[in-house]
């Protein structure tokens, strides 16, 4: 692993990757306030909106995977900034776009530079951060994505009937340039260990496989599970996801070692936070539907009383980055328990009070679930391959994310509007039993010690 920089380079690295997170994640969550201005402004009817957001989360996720170990080989500065530029360019697309298809690609473009901004960030915070600090420098960051996470759905509105849809494009561009000249003055790492040279087979099919997962997850609930393009998108996926293992098997310096889904801790906890952030696109999109309940609030409203389990969701990361590596596993069985508690609560407590204190320790719980995911998958490695292991673990979650979507989709039309209170506790109630089944199976995995960090002799090869 090399690595440069002190105290201020590792200020600065905090300052680029908090910033480019909360970028991305006000993105993928503010803009569905705004897809009624978009349609009647660009004069769209039909499903094409859809793909405003699909296109950005459809590219983050199919690259995210490549991205972080790109980041370990080539340089984690470098492929930051440059994430951080591309994504502030193309929010400047989506702010002029003339039109529907110019707004999709820039949205595809910008998805693309939030693929580098993510798990590279999150790689080069822990390579630049000594073991002792380096969880709360990380839950910080996480904090900063988790406040853009709750708010952005509030912040998306509120530019949109205040401005224009258009602002909440052109928020990004100078935050993401500001946090650009901070990256390229930060500390720098790459994995010294590994030659510079990128498994290109492993590379094109595992984003192919990745895309193509994507791809079903966002239109299987437009297709329908059971209809023949489904299942053309799944054996497509499968056939490639067996070349791509058969690549790296034999690749000599493989993008992905395949010793990493032999990490019991890793795996573990990457399928936890998969639970969570299905669970947290859930608690998200049907919350505040829950809390206009019978007392006819209105979407403002409602809206303002959400600010309360946002901010609790929003605080979490900080929490998680001090929990200490022993107890993550016990904490994330923890965190999911109490999810799956507050998400049955919210639709079924009698007083607004009180379905806003379950609302509120459920945020809580998935805001320091979630964070908790990135930090704690990145002890379970070697530093030097951290952006593998984040590229890994976003990609994991951001493809459950979709999954969360799909549950809500039966209960909610395109902007929200329910369609009945039983699906709204059904949606909820499903959520929570997925993170009450997590949560169990977790408890039952951790009266074992997970294995943790190989010994040095294997990690440059499996990144165990």
């Amino acid at each position: 692993m090399a690595e440069e920089g002190g105290p201020a380079a590792r200020r600065r690295s905090l300052v680029a990757v908090s910033s480019g997170v909360f970028c991305v994640q006000l993105d993928a969550f503010a803009l569905n306030p705004a897809l009624p201005g978009i349609a009647r402004d660009l004069g769209v009817t039909g499903a094409g909106l859809s793909w405003v957001v699909s296109g950005y989360l459809l590219a983050a996720g199919a690259l995210m995977l490549g991205a972080g170990r790109l980041g370990d080989l080539l340089g984690r500065r470098a492929l930051l900034t440059a994430g951080l530029v591309v994504f502030a360019v193309a929010s400047l697309g989506c702010a002029l776009a003339p039109s529907l298809p110019v707004l999709v690609i820039a949205r595809v473009v910008q998805g693309a530079g939030g693929a580098l901004t993510m798990p590279v960030g999150l790689a080069l915070l822990t390579n630049a951060y000594p073991p002792a600090s380096r969880g709360r420098a990380l839950g910080w960051a996480l904090g900063a994505g988790g406040t853009a996470t709750a708010c952005g759905p509030f912040l998306g509105g509120v530019l949109t009937e205040a401005l224009s849809w258009r602002a909440v494009f052109w928020v990004n561009v100078p935050v993401a340039l500001v946090a650009a000249v901070w990256a390229a003055r930060a500390a720098d790492s790459r994995d010294s260990a590994a030659p510079p040279t990128v498994d290109g087979k492993g590379l094109v099919t595992v984003t192919a496989a990745v895309a193509g997962l994507a791809l079903l997850v966002d239109r299987g609930p437009v297709w329908g599970w059971l209809s023949g393009p489904t299942a053309v998108t799944l054996a497509l996926v499968v056939v490639v996801l067996v070349v791509f293992v058969r690549c790296e098997r034999v690749a000599a310096n493989p993008l992905v070692g395949l010793g990493l889904f032999r990490n019991e801790r890793f795996v573990a906890l990457t399928a936890a936070g998969a639970v969570a952030n299905a669970a947290t696109v859930v608690f998200l999109f049907m919350v505040p539907l829950a809390l206009q309940g019978p007392w006819g609030l209105s979407s403002a409203v409602a809206g303002s009383v959400f600010l309360a389990p946002a901010t609790a969701m929003a605080l979490a990361g900080p929490v998680a980055g001090r929990i200490p590596r022993a107890g993550t596993v016990r904490a994330m069985a923890w965190c999911l328990g109490l999810g799956a508690a507050g998400l049955g609560a919210v639709s079924r407590v009698p007083t607004l009070p009180g379905r806003i204190s379950a609302a509120t320790v459920c945020g809580a719980a998935l805001g320091v679930a979630n964070a908790l995911t990135l930090i704690a998958t990145q002890t379970a490695v070697a530093p030097e391959r951290a952006g593998e292991a984040s590229g890994v673990t976003k990609t994991v979650i951001t493809v459950a994310a979709g999954l969360g979507v799909a549950l809500c989709g039966p209960v909610a039309g395109p902007y929200g509007a329910p369609v009945s209170a039983r699906a709204l506790g059904g949606a909820l109630t499903d959520a929570g039993l997925c993170c009450l089944a997590g949560a169990l199976l977790l408890g039952l995995r951790s009266r074992r010690r997970l294995p943790g960090l190989p010994s040095r002799r294997r990690r440059t090869r499996t990144g165990d």
